[in-house]
Order: C-alpha cells, then structure tokens, then sequence
C-alpha cells in the first residue's frame, strides 16, 4: 500500500490502540488481534499496534493499516517508544503501513541520533515513519527530517508539557496542524477519551485521531469506575 493509499484511508477517522498494559491478562496476539478485529467491525479505519508478534497477529484478522510500534526499555535513555533503528526495521518488516517512534528532544540508546535513524529507516524499509512527540518545537523538527506524520502522543507525558491540563492538548493539534499544513498531517493522540474530544480534535485541524485507554483498557476503566463509586 502507497502513502498516498495509506493516507486516504486514515483521513478523517478513527485509529485504535490495541496494547495490553496495565492489564497483563490480555498480552496475548490472539486476544489483541480479536479487539483489533472487533474495532474495525465498530468502524476504526486504523490499529496501533505494540510488538511485532501482536502486529502481525492484528495483520492476520485485519486488512486496515496498522501503526506499528516497540516499547523497549533500556538503561542509557528515556526513550522507549520504537527507540532503536533495528527496532524501526524489525517492526516495519511485519509489513505494518506505518511505524511510530519517539520524535522527542531526548537522547537516544546507543548514542543514536533522532536524524540517523530517519534517514536510515526511509533508506531501508517502506513504511511510513510517524513522529510521536510532546511539544510543537518537536513536531516542526520531526517534519523537516521527514517524517510523514506527526502525533501528539507524548504532550503531557514528556518534559515541560507534563504541566499541559490533564485532557487532550489539542491547542497543540492545533497550532501544529495550522503550521505543518500538507507538510506532515498532524494525528491527535493522548488522553482523547470521549466522542467530543475525538471531534473536536478534527475540527481543530487533526488530520485523524488515536483513543487507547477509553476504549481497550478494561482494567482501566474498571478502576475509574471503583474508584468513582468508592467516594
């Protein structure tokens, strides 16, 4: 599938993120792979998907694209979405459309930088490389190198924007939308957790919007609700 043909089917809608944390019961591929199955049945036009052995067991089930990504931990850096280069290649051989990495200021493992891996990655796989980060210095930065999209997954979580309000940063969606223009479509990601937000997001300029937690973290949920009921 082209990026053109990737693009037009993420436009406008809505991408689901199937991961198994915090409920350890569901890191199984068979069981992510039926969520992922049952989102696509309720109209996701898209999966983000953690590990290659799950993005290939979604793949399986589903003929949507797929964002594909790696948490790896390790001792010498912050990072830990898709950190790696090999980490890129090995995700985007599970023939995932897409592979979103950390596109953040921090610095790498292994001494690697944010720049080599973008070239190396186009220079080596097909995929299309998406930029998750936290700020709107980030996201310009991620466009020039040439990332092909660029999501505000890490706003909140990372550096200054931990002091973002507890919702979905979506004057950053905006501001970064209003920037980028056609240069990298801007994804809302983060903490979008109701119908109104994901629209609102759209209205804002988000080229498509990702929901996790409100959707897949029975765990989650179930403890929002408990701990709602406990007061």
């Amino acid at each position: 599938m082209g990026k053109h043909e990737v693009l037009a089917q993420l436009r406008g809608g809505l991408i689901v993120s199937c991961q198994a944390t915090p409920s350890p019961s569901l890191e199984n591929p068979d069981i992510l792979a039926a969520i992922a199955e049952a989102v696509v049945a309720g109209g996701a036009v898209g999966i983000r998907a953690d590990g290659p052995e799950n993005v290939r067991a979604i793949r399986e089930r589903t003929k949507v694209p797929i964002i594909g990504i790696w948490k790896r931990i390790f001792p010498d850096s912050e990072v830990f979405i898709t950190p790696r280069l090999q980490d890129i290649l090995a995700v985007a051989d599970t023939d995932a459309e897409v592979v979103a990495l950390d596109a953040t200021s921090r610095p790498r493992p292994d001494g690697e930088t944010l720049e080599m891996v973008v070239q190396e990655a186009k220079a080596h796989c097909t995929s299309l490389l998406m930029a998750d980060v936290s700020n709107f210095e980030e996201g310009v930065r991620a466009a020039e190198l040439g990332f092909d999209l660029v999501s505000t997954t890490l706003s909140g979580y990372v550096g200054d924007s931990t002091e973002t309000p507890k919702g979905p940063d979506l004057d950053l969606v905006e501001r970064l939308s209003q920037h980028l223009e056609d240069s990298a479509p801007v994804v809302a990601e983060g903490r979008i957790s109701t119908p109104d937000q994901a629209t609102e997001a759209i209205n804002r300029g988000a080229f498509c919007v990702v929901v996790g937690t409100a959707i897949t973290r029975p765990q989650t949920l179930t403890q929002d609700f408990c701990k709602g009921m406990s007061k």
